[in-house]
């Protein structure tokens, strides 16, 4: 009975002393430390669809629509008087109209890496601080102008009930 009781009170104090040491470890590298959000103290903002006509020759090609994700410092954020989202949708519209010779047509000519470097730097630039760490592509398309009219026409015979096979121009007599 006695080997009992002392084996009880040997678990408790074994318990106890790991507790108390496990709380002040913990306590001496949290000291001074402010607790971070998720993910190393960014947060991630998504835009909404930002749409922009691409106009070549005085004519409207097509349509540049993306999504993007950039990382923000929280406090960094609070200070903008302005919207970020109005900042990054100007920082798009500016960037496509400033570099004409980019080719939505031809995939190989896009470089993405530049095109998220370059709105992160130019944003950063204009407010003045390292306010965007990142930008990220949530979703990025090309439209031309024939497949906005293709999409425009299928929807307008499918809203008549008209089938696209029947659907051909009369001939002229």
């Amino acid at each position: 009975m006695i080997k009992f009781i002392a084996a009880a009170i040997w678990i408790c104090a074994a318990t106890l002393g790991a507790v108390f040491y496990s709380f002040q470890a913990a306590g001496a590298r949290g000291e001074g430390e402010t607790p971070k959000p998720m993910l190393g103290g960014l947060d991630y903002v998504k835009t909404d669809i930002i749409s922009v006509p691409l106009i070549h020759n005085a004519k409207i090609d097509g349509y540049f629509l993306t999504k993007l994700v950039y990382t923000v410092e929280p406090g960094e954020m609070k200070k903008l008087s302005i919207p970020a989202d109005a900042l990054i949708t100007d920082q798009v519209y500016s960037f496509l109209y400033s570099n004409p010779q980019i080719d939505f047509t031809k995939k190989a000519t896009i470089d993405l890496d530049a095109f998220r470097a370059a709105i992160r730097d130019t944003i950063n630039a204009r407010v003045g601080t390292n306010l965007v760490h990142e930008v990220l592509i949530d979703q990025l398309n090309f439209l031309s102008k024939d497949e906005i009219r293709n999409n425009w026409l299928r929807r307008r015979q499918d809203a008549a009930g008209i089938a696209p096979e029947t659907a051909k121009p009369a001939a002229a007599h």
